[in-house]
């Protein structure tokens, strides 16, 4: 008699062995381009990672792969990897950075220097040069490289590398300078509210020079801003914007240095949240939460004496996408959030918290915009890390919705 105890344990462990590798497989993947009609980001991946994140069933993550790639939420299917048209070596890697040209040889430089060096010393060699740029790609390249080093993934890591390079867009850390010594008391949340004063004070004056420079579409090649970001509205506002600079964008609060990278990265976390609950569903503000995840983990992957760079990095960028908006966040309303939730805290061994994150993940895990699992994805990790503070719960319900393309895709991409 065929002993079929045995023989159904043995198909068990193949299944679990098959759904355990769908994961790894997707992020291995080398088929798709990294983004399509023209800068759009596959974020495929990044959705991959945070549905695994969420403990979704891998069949389940694997349908949401092949829905996306067939036709994503924009309404375009994502594009076919490229053949690599030049050879990036190591003489000439930082020639063709932000210029938007052949991510394909990017991927193979930075895979023949992995394999020559590995990881963690291709990211201590290179990513103190690539940083500055972490705001490109509407933060998408960041995204790209640290959720890859947060999943374990080699491939997704090079590809993050090579997109960071890609569309590189500066935020100018050589114009940056301390801030003045009365301020070195300030935390994080006050430097906010600070410059949030600022604009509410000179909102008007403040708003038409950020929408100027936004709409002076002729400076776009003196400035260097690649002409395929003018289709694009946010990105072209960003890219104008951290060009043009500001001093409250350039200067450094000296919590930055003052304390470890890690208590920064968790007022920041704080920060971040606040601001996307004083404009939920916010498409841009969410980007900051998912790239402050990445920045973390990048971070965390790097030496000791670069950690505080890219805090540096990341403070600056998040003020020049803040300022390209054209308006800031009330100081009020920032202010009202701040005393509700900053020392809220769930008790997170209260089933009924646990119940509210099955909701919110099943919610999530049915939605085609992916920004949205990445937010719960996120959220849920933050309030862990917290110990239970309420503001990540309370945002992780916040979802965006897919934006509408601006007029400018009308006309055709430029390669």
């Amino acid at each position: 008699m065929p002993d079929t105890t045995t023989a159904a344990h043995s198909a068990q462990t193949d299944t679990h062995r098959t759904d355990g590798d769908v994961v790894s497989r997707l992020l291995d993947n080398r088929t798709h381009h990294i983004e399509f009609n023209g800068h759009l980001t596959n974020h495929v991946k990044h959705a991959v990672v945070a549905l695994a994140g969420l403990g979704v069933d891998p069949r389940r993550i694997q349908d949401y792969h092949d829905t996306y790639v067939s036709l994503t939420p924009y309404g375009f299917p994502v594009e076919q990897a490229r053949p690599a048209r030049h050879t990036i070596d190591e003489d000439n890697w930082t020639e063709l950075l932000g210029k938007r040209v052949d991510f394909a040889a990017y991927c193979d430089f930075f895979d023949r220097r992995e394999e020559a060096l590995g990881l963690p010393e291709v990211l201590r060699r290179y990513v103190p040069q690539l940083l500055p740029g972490w705001a490109g790609a509407l933060q998408h390249a960041t995204i790209h490289l640290g959720w890859a080093l947060d999943a374990g993934s080699r491939w997704m890591a090079i590809e993050g590398l090579a997109y960071l390079a890609f569309a590189h867009v500066s935020c100018h850390p050589e114009r940056t300078f301390p801030a003045e010594p009365g301020r070195g008391a300030e935390k994080p949340m006050e430097s906010l509210l600070r410059i949030a004063g600022v604009w509410d004070a000179n909102q008007r004056e403040l708003g038409a020079w950020a929408d100027g420079l936004a709409e002076d579409t002729e400076a776009a090649t003196e400035a260097g801003i690649h002409p395929e970001l003018l289709r694009s509205g946010l990105q072209y506002r960003i890219a104008r914007m951290l060009g043009e600079g500001h001093p409250l964008i350039s200067e450094i609060p000296a919590w930055v240095d003052g304390q470890s990278p890690e208590a920064s990265w968790d007022d920041l976390a704080y920060l971040v949240t606040v601001l996307y609950l004083a404009e939920p569903g916010d498409f841009l503000l969410l980007h900051l939460i998912t790239a402050l995840h990445a920045m973390r983990h990048i971070a965390d992957a790097l030496p000791g004496d670069q950690r505080h760079e890219v805090v540096r990095c990341y403070w600056t960028g998040i003020m020049g996408v803040l300022f390209s908006r054209g308006h800031f966040s009330r100081p009020g309303k920032l202010l009202a959030l701040d005393s509700l939730f900053g020392t809220a805290l769930d008790d997170v061994d209260d089933p009924r918290w646990t119940r509210e994150w099955d909701w919110l993940v099943a919610r999530a895990v049915e939605e085609e915009e992916e920004h949205n699992p990445k937010l719960v994805h996120v959220m849920r990790q933050l309030w862990q890390r917290s110990g239970g503070m309420s503001v990540y719960r309370v945002a992780a319900g916040q979802f965006t919705a897919t934006p509408e393309l601006p007029a400018t895709f009308e006309e055709p991409p430029v390669d």
